[in-house]
């Protein structure tokens, strides 16, 4: 690691409209270093990256590269310079192929200047092959999953050859194997002398990647430390301004009865979709059931079929002929859309907030009120008043942090975001909550509150089922962890007599000792 900084950032500022985003942060980034910016949501990661990649063009302060002065006029002039980034949320074109996508404004040309397919198909495999991802180039971008998008994200910012890589929750959708090949591609690129600004709502990936870690909070530097040889705790405190006792002081879900009154009961639940469409794990004769009051997490690696089976449950699965029983509440279930699964009481956040959840110019109070407009309306017409009234209620009870309700839910964090899908789902009062990937790219604090606001609603006897590839949330969160492997169940584990080690284990298809495994 060079002494030189490659990219200095001094005394950056900047304001969106009456919330300060930065407050005079200085960050550099040294040849063949990892540097970690860490902070809440909200804290001013993004809004500091996107000021360094070009997004955001009108900040005080000043950017250098190689001591030099720069003002980037857009993120192509921050490329131009050797800045690469790869957002949390992704940039892509579902309807291009993944090869496509990899070269997309950089098409190589033949002699007659139409696009070199071959050449764009040997770049792609060249490219996917670095990192050890195994996926056809020419497969439909929107076809994969969002571990696998991700890849491809990856690989399209080393195309660039970039001095500096920004790397934003990369590893929030990836597998463990995945994240190991991303680690080892990150190493390979220090020793090219590639700087790396890592943000990760992780500890253990920062401990183990990062050389420095400087911590924002509220818009401002709070400190800059060495993860390997500081307390975790001490840099959760700088995160957050308070201990990391009381941070993680989630009061546990209170004890029901061992035998919970059944909410949900799917019995031998099979999909067989209209069209098979790449990478999804459709439910192959699923049975489980989560009692009232009863958080259920679905655990399994990335292609077991989580996602398919919540998306099932809400009425969003795939179109196709489908055989055995869901009882919702004693009473046959079968929702043909998801306006459906409302009516029924059930409600659903999705794994991808911004695809599937959100239009992001929308005000923050209208994206809230939407799924329960029905209820705030008379003779079809809304009652703006009791609309406000809603909206302010669950902003309050969830802490969304926006400048207004009238806000662009777009201009939000994205755990904010996250929270105000939470509250849509929320406002329509379901019995039964679908969570995909509830806290993924949240920040440690968002977190907490999440996993409070879940044991508060089992609490007051909804029905919580949670899918989520972090193993120490489900074991600590959940009452019970039900394993899929390839689209069925493998094991259904009691969540206070079962480790990481066990729910891995029946994930890949061995059988655990003493466990219901299947």
């Amino acid at each position: 690691m060079s002494d030189e900084a490659v990219v200095t950032m001094t005394g950056v500022a900047k304001r969106f409209g009456g919330v300060v985003a930065l407050a005079g942060v200085d960050f550099s980034v040294r040849a063949g270093e990892v540097h970690a910016l860490l902070g809440e949501n909200g804290a001013g990661k993004s809004t500091l990256i996107n000021v360094l990649s070009g997004v955001i063009t009108d900040y005080e302060g000043t950017v250098a590269v190689d001591g030099s002065p720069v003002r980037f006029a857009g993120p192509a002039a921050a490329q131009a310079a050797g800045i690469a980034t790869i957002h949390q949320e992704l940039d892509l074109v579902p309807g291009l192929s993944v090869a496509e996508n990899l070269v997309l404004g950089r098409e190589p040309r033949t002699r007659l200047r139409t696009v070199d397919r071959r050449a764009m198909l040997r770049t792609a495999r060249e490219q996917l092959g670095r990192l050890g991802a195994d996926l056809d180039p020419r497969r439909l971008l929107g076809s994969l999953r969002v571990g696998e998008q991700q890849l491809v994200e990856i690989a399209k910012a080393l195309l660039l050859d970039a001095r500096v890589l920004i790397m934003d929750e990369p590893t929030a959708a990836l597998a463990d194997a995945e994240v190991r090949r991303l680690f080892a591609t990150i190493a390979g690129l220090r020793r090219e002398g590639v700087g790396v600004v890592y943000i990760s709502h992780r500890m253990e990936e920062i401990e183990q990647i990062a050389d420095r870690a400087t911590v924002l909070r509220n818009g401002s530097v709070a400190g800059t430390v060495r993860p390997g040889e500081t307390d975790r705790g001490r840099i959760i405190s700088l995160m957050v301004g308070r201990s990391a006792e009381s941070l993680f002081d989630v009061a546990a879900a209170p004890d029901g009865p061992a035998d919970r009154e059944p909410l949900l009961e799917v019995d031998a639940l099979s999909v067989r979709p209209k069209t098979v469409r790449p990478g999804r794990s459709e439910p192959t004769g699923v049975t489980l059931t989560v009692g009232a009051g009863e958080i259920v997490g679905l655990a399994g690696l990335m292609g077991a079929g989580r996602t398919e089976l919540l998306e099932t449950l809400f009425g969003a699965g795939s179109p196709g002929r489908r055989s055995g029983t869901v009882r919702l509440g004693g009473q046959p279930y079968a929702p043909r859309n998801p306006r459906a699964a409302l009516r029924s009481g059930v409600g659903f956040v999705p794994e991808d907030r911004r695809r599937s959840a959100l239009v992001l110019a929308h005000p923050t109070g209208r994206s809230i009120a939407l799924a329960a407009l029905g209820s705030l309306s008379t003779l079809g017409v809304v009652r703006r008043g009791r609309e406000r009234a809603a909206v302010r209620g669950k902003m309050a009870e969830l802490a969304i942090k926006a400048a207004s309700a009238a806000a662009p839910v777009g201009s939000l964090s994205g755990g904010n975001q996250q929270k105000v899908i939470f509250a849509r789902q929320l406002l329509v009062r379901p019995r039964l909550l679908l969570l995909d990937e509830p806290t993924r790219g949240v920040d440690i604090g968002a977190k907490a509150e999440i996993y409070r606001l879940l044991h508060r609603l089992a609490a007051d006897g909804m029905g919580i089922l949670l899918a989520s590839s972090e193993l120490p949330e489900l074991l600590g969160v959940c009452d019970r962890v039900v394993v899929l492997r390839r689209g069925a169940v493998a094991a259904d584990l009691t969540a206070a007599d079962s480790t990481a080690e066990d729910i891995l284990a029946a994930a890949m298809g061995v059988a655990v000792a003493g466990k219901d495994s299947r």
